[in-house]
């Protein structure tokens, strides 16, 4: 009888990555995985690059309470989404992933498999073809850690910085606002996954695998965007990151941060939450945050969410809801 290895741990690195190469594609490097490092084409003269991590039992479970497993496809996936992300919110195109995996030995070759397509499936989907996974490293460790470095071209366009928005400008968003939170929330409650309605399980995969819009990044960019960043930590302690770089205050609109809440009043009903904490505190959906000139068409996708004052204060959190301070922080990776 054939023996079929199960486990990391039984094979070798190079076997391992037999079994992973061939499911990341082709891609477009010079120079790929194979040798000690890989090698691309910068047109532009100037290399936009980012790096993430993702932890077990800190950035996703392999076991959720309602029975969900997350499979390596899903972390596949939302390593790509979130590194995409940050590239798109320079206002750049992504053209290379590295991913970094440290593994414990009794990791199922079918989870490693998994994630290589989930990281195939994601630029595909996500309208980043052209982004290629070049290379990267395997390790041995206590727990899964996928870390990934990107790299994106800005195809002559100025970066967009957090730092330039204007007191006068119109804050816009792009992509949802709150939906990985609801996600996260029912995903935690213990609420049977297998019973769970197609709206649910929409709003479980806004958590495990985020849908950041690419497409709208370069387009702010070349649509004269002053500042733009990544929703990854709540839409409030992100724009209060935009603030402190931009020396200004932001104002929420309470209207339309009452329309998006709405949205997600289903599942906050069900689950007793407040769905306007989800959006203004809830991060991971990987939208985009940008400020333009007043009166300025906003480009597709934008709508606008609030206006951009005068008098920042460093140290200060310098956001307001209809000119209140709202009761809601966001992610803080170092947070008791």
């Amino acid at each position: 009888m054939a023996y079929h290895p199960q486990h990391v741990a039984e094979l070798s690195e190079g076997e391992l990555l037999a079994r992973i190469f061939p499911r990341l594609g082709a891609g477009k490097a010079l120079l790929g995985p194979g040798d000690d490092a890989a090698m691309l084409a910068a047109p532009d003269g100037r290399t936009v690059i980012s790096i993430d991590t993702l932890v077990q039992d800190q950035d996703f479970r392999l076991q959720w309470p309602g029975g969900y497993r997350t499979t390596g496809f899903d972390v596949g996936w939302k390593c790509a989404a979130q590194n995409l992300s940050d590239i798109n919110a320079m206002g750049a195109v992504a053209t290379s992933l590295v991913v970094s995996l440290t593994l414990p030995g009794d990791t199922r070759i079918t989870w490693v498999e998994g994630l290589a397509d989930g990281l195939s499936a994601a630029l595909r989907a996500l309208g980043a073809e052209q982004c290629t996974v070049a290379g990267g490293d395997l390790g041995r460790g206590q727990s899964l850690v996928v870390t990934a470095a990107v790299t994106g071209d800005l195809q002559g366009r100025a970066p967009v910085l957090r730092s330039g928005a204007r007191p006068g400008d119109t804050l816009a968003v792009c992509g949802a606002l709150g939906h990985a939170a609801a996600g996260l929330a029912l995903l935690d409650s213990g609420a049977d996954y297998a019973a769970m309605g197609g709206w649910e399980r929409s709003l479980a995969a806004s958590q495990s695998r985020p849908c950041p819009p690419l497409a709208a990044g370069p387009a702010a960019a070349g649509a004269g965007a002053r500042a733009m960043m990544d929703i990854s930590d709540g839409l409030v302690r992100d724009a209060g990151r935009l603030c402190a770089a931009s020396g200004v205050r932001i104002d929420l609109d309470p209207e339309v941060l009452r329309r998006e809440a709405a949205l997600l009043a289903g599942a906050a009903e069900n689950l007793g939450a407040d769905p306007l904490q989800w959006v203004l505190a809830g991060g991971e959906d990987h939208g985009l945050l940008a400020s333009f000139a007043a009166g300025q068409e906003l480009p597709r996708g934008f709508r606008k969410i609030g206006s951009v004052l005068s008098g920042g204060e460093p140290g200060a959190g310098n956001v307001t809801v209809g000119c209140r301070e709202p009761q809601a922080a966001g992610w803080d990776h170092f947070a008791g």
